[in-house]
C-alpha cells in the first residue's frame, strides 16, 4: 500500500487551500483532470522518507489550473472554484478520509468568509476613491463652478429669449415675426458673445468635446447674427429673424440645463433623451432659416455694395460680398452636415449604451 501525508484544507468562496504536511520535497506531481486532484511526492513525512501520494475528488467543479507553492515544511496548493459558492465539504464522499483534516490556521465559517469579502471589498473601493483623489485635478471644483456658471447664465438668458417670443407670439400672433430683432436682438447679441466661450473651453482643456463642432455653430450663427442681421436694416424687419431667434432657443433651453447637471455629475433621463433627440428636427430648420435669410439678404448686398470688395489695377473689377455670401450657403449644408454626424455618434453612445443596459 502507498503512504498517504497529512493533508488539511480550508476553503473561501472563491478557492480552496490544502497544505501537504511533506519537508524536503522536490518537484511534487500534482494534476487536476475530471475534477480530480492526484498528488504524488517524494519527501519526509509522517513515516520517514518516502513516496507519499493520495486523490481527492471534490465535491463540486473547480478549474484545472491550480497554483503549488513548496517549502522545506509543506506543500501548499491553492485551487480557484468554478463557481463562487460556500461548499458543505471539500470532497464528493460524504465520508471524510482519516488523512484529511481542516485547517485550523486559515479555516472560517461561511458568515466570517463572508465578512472577509465585504471587507476585501470596501478596502478595494476605499483604495480606488484615494488613487482617484490623488489623480484629481486640484482645480477641478473652481472649473466646475465656472462651467456651471456660464451654462446657467446662458440658459437664463435663452430661456428670456424663448418665453417672451412665445408670449408676444400668443398676443401679437403674426404681428410679433416682424420686431423680434428689436425686442429680441441685445439678448441674442450678449448669448452670441458669450458662447464664443464654447471655442475656448475645448481648446485650453476646460471640457473634452471637440473644438470642430462648436466652432461650426458658434462662428456660423455669429456670422448670420452680427453680419447678415445685424448690418443690414432692412433685414432686422423680416420675419425670418424670428423663426431663426426661436429656433436657436428652443435648442439651448435643454442643452444647457444638460451641461449644468454634468457639472453636478447628475443626470435626468428624460433631459438627457431630450437634449440628444431635439437635434434631429430642430438642427436643420434651423439651417434651412439661416440659409433663407442668406437668399433674403443677397439682393440688399447687390444693391447697397456693402462689405464689396475693389480689386486694385490692373484688375480694376469690384467683387460683391453676395459671391461670397452664395459660397457660404454652401458651407452652411456642409457645416451641418459635420454637426448632425457628430451628435449622431453622441446619441448612440449616450442613448444606444442605455437601452443596452436596460435589456
Amino acid at each position: 500500500m502507498s503512504l498517504t501525508p497529512h493533508v488539511f484544507w480550508a476553503q473561501r468562496h472563491h478557492e480552496l487551500y490544502l497544505r501537504v504536511e511533506l519537508s524536503d520535497v522536490q518537484n511534487p506531481d500534482i494534476t487536476i483532470s475530471d475534477n480530480v486532484l492526484h498528488f504524488k511526492a517524494q519527501g519526509h513525512g509522517a513515516k520517514g522518507v518516502n513516496i507519499y501520494e493520495f486523490t481527492l475528488e471534490f465535491f463540486a467543479p473547480v478549474k484545472p489550473k491550480f497554483i503549488q507553492r513548496s517549502t522545506q515544511r509543506q506543500v501548499g496548493i491553492t485551487v480557484k472554484k468554478s463557481e463562487k459558492i460556500w461548499w458543505p465539504r471539500l470532497i464528493k464522499q460524504e465520508r471524510k478520509p482519516r488523512f484529511l483534516a481542516p485547517d485550523c490556521d486559515r479555516w472560517l465559517d461561511e458568515s466570517d468568509a463572508e465578512m472577509e469579502l465585504r471587507e476585501k471589498e470596501e478596502e478595494r473601493i476605499t483604495k480606488i476613491r484615494t488613487e482617484s483623489r490623488k489623480r484629481e485635478d486640484p482645480f477641478l471644483y473652481l472649473k466646475r463652478g465656472y462651467l456651471f456658471m456660464y451654462n446657467l447664465v446662458q440658459f437664463l438668458g435663452f430661456s428670456w429669449i424663448f418665453v417672451n417670443m412665445t408670449v408676444r407670439l400668443f398676443i401679437l400672433g403674426q404681428d410679433s415675426f416682424y420686431d423680434t430683432f428689436n425686442t429680441m436682438g441685445d439678448m441674442m447679441y450678449f448669448c452670441q458673445t458669450l458662447a464664443l466661450l464654447e471655442i475656448i473651453n475645448p481648446l485650453i482643456g476646460l471640457v473634452k468635446t471637440g473644438v470642430a463642432p462648436a466652432l461650426i455653430q458658434v462662428l456660423g450663427r455669429n456670422f448670420i447674427l452680427f453680419f447678415i442681421l445685424g448690418e443690414l436694416d432692412e433685414m432686422q424687419t423680416k420675419a425670418i429673424v424670428f423663426f431663426i431667434f426661436y429656433l436657436w432657443s428652443s435648442i439651448e433651453i435643454f442643452r444647457y440645463p444638460f451641461y449644468m447637471l454634468a457639472c453636478l455629475d447628475s443626470e435626468w433621463m428624460l433631459l438627457t433623451w431630450i437634449r440628444y433627440t431635439i437635434w434631429i428636427p430642430l438642427y436643420p430648420f434651423g439651417a434651412l432659416a439661416e440659409a433663407a435669410s442668406i437668399i433674403q439678404a443677397i439682393p440688399i448686398f447687390n444693391e447697397t455694395g456693402r462689405f464689396s470688395l475693389r480689386l486694385p489695377p490692373p484688375l480694376d473689377f469690384t467683387v460683391s460680398f453676395s459671391v461670397f455670401l452664395v459660397v457660404y450657403l454652401v458651407l452652411i449644408f456642409l457645416g451641418l452636415a459635420i454637426n448632425l454626424r457628430h451628435l449622431l455618434k453622441q446619441r448612440r453612445r449616450r442613448l444606444g449604451s442605455r437601452k443596452r443596459k436596460m435589456q
